[in-house]
């Protein structure tokens, strides 16, 4: 279902939005729907807290590691045998 959302704004902003719209090849409308939704996506998700947070625990891990030609030989014989 489809549900219309009315947007008061200057006709100047206006006009400047329909031109980009153009400029993509794009309608007005989707032009919109396409810059909200990449608006949602890059809207930070979570506090900046509690990431930090996370990051901290993490790094305070310490995990063997190796030669990364020595991990991609050892997973490599893994898959063989």
């Amino acid at each position: 279902m489809s549900i219309r959302l009315q947007v008061v704004m200057d006709e100047t902003e206006v006009g400047e939005y329909r031109r980009l719209a153009r400029r993509d090849g794009l309608t007005l409308s989707e032009w919109v729907r396409q810059k909200l939704r990449r608006a949602e996506r890059n809207e930070a998700s979570g506090s900046v807290d509690r990431k930090l947070a996370a990051i901290r625990a993490a790094a305070r891990h310490d995990f063997p590691t190796a030669d990364i030609d020595r991990m991609l030989r050892e997973i490599e014989s893994g898959y063989r045998g």
